[in-house]
Order: C-alpha cells, then structure tokens, then sequence
C-alpha cells in the first residue's frame, strides 16, 4: 500500500509547491501587523483544506460549477495581490482591529499560503499518478515542514535582521508574482496546470 519512491516523489512536489520557505518574508509581515500567527491552527487548518481536497476536491468545486482552472485563477488573482503588496511596499490587505490572531493564522497563512490554489490543484492532479495513502504520507511530511518553520519565524527574524528580510521580502514578492503569473497561464491558455 505505502510506496516510499512515491511518498517522496509527492512530498518534493508538495514542497516546491506550498513553498514555506519563500513565505517567510509574509509571514513575518503578518506577524508584525496582527502581533501573533497561532502556527498550530494554521497548519491544522491548511492540513484540513489539503485532506478535504483530496478526499472530496473535484466534487467541491463541481457543487458550486466551478472548474479546477476557475479555482487556480481565483488563488492567482489572491497570491498575485499579496507579491504585489511585498514588492511595492503597499497595504491591501488591511488587518480587521476586531480580528483575532485565529483569522490572521488561517486567512492568509492556512489559505491561500499553504494550502492555496496550486497546492490545491497540485493534490488533485496527483491523483492521478499515485495513491490516495502516499498523497496522504506527503502531505503529513509537509505539514510537520510548515508547522517547524512558523514556529521559527521569530528566530530566523532576529538572524536576518531589517534589512535582509526587506531584501528577501521583495525577492519572494517577485518570485510569488511569476508563480501567480504562471498558475494563471496554465490555467487559462493550457487547461491544465505544469
């Protein structure tokens, strides 16, 4: 039933998906503008939309007449407003004064950081070449990564100090807009995500 050759194919795929490491700079942000991210309730939260997904994910979206590309340009529009607001050093995204820490850990972090449109898609489309069991391993892998890194975030503040996460905030803000860029081509001219 386990298959380790696939586990780990899955959880390289997942992992340059998700790209925890490249949110570190938006994480951080968020932290200072809502003062706490509960890394527990976010993963638990983006654990439940991947589970959810794969378990039940194309018949979701077919509940509501939406198609997986629908989806992936939704979460695009969403990743490409928040590269946006890294790079030219703007606020959209305004903290809610009446919000808890909770809804800053799961909107944006759990969604759409996580467990946003092209991990979504990523899950359903590895259905189709590996088992439900070792998508399930993979993803579990990939949680206990996300849930180390947010934890750490407060450290790996102090080690770069201002200026390099000013440097790797704009880096990653780039790097999220091609992603966002890409997911929307996949999904608009191809019909298929890469």
């Amino acid at each position: 039933m386990f298959n380790l050759k696939e586990i780990f194919s899955v959880t390289l795929i997942l992992f340059s998906v998700i790209d925890i490491l490249g949110s570190i700079p938006i994480v951080i942000n968020l932290r200072k503008k809502v003062g706490h991210i509960q890394s527990g309730k976010a993963t638990i939260a983006a654990g439940f939309l991947m589970i959810l997904f794969l378990f039940f994910g194309e018949s979701i979206l077919k509940l509501f007449g939406i198609g997986v590309d629908d989806f992936a340009i939704a979460g695009a529009l969403i990743i490409f407003a928040i590269g946006a607001e890294m790079i030219l050093g703007i606020e959209l995204f305004k903290p809610d004064p009446e919000a808890s820490t909770t809804s800053a850990s799961i909107v944006p972090i759990a969604f759409p950081l996580i467990a946003g449109a092209g991990t979504l898609t990523t899950i359903l489309t590895l259905k189709a070449e590996y088992t439900q069991a070792n998508i399930a391993v993979g993803m579990i892998i990939n949680l206990g990564i996300v849930y180390a890194v947010l934890k750490s975030t407060n450290w790996l503040e102090r080690k770069l100090g201002k200026t390099g996460l000013d440097v790797l905030r704009r880096i990653f803000g780039i790097i999220l807009l091609s992603i966002a860029i890409k997911i929307f081509k996949g999904a608009l001219f191809s019909g298929e995500l890469d």
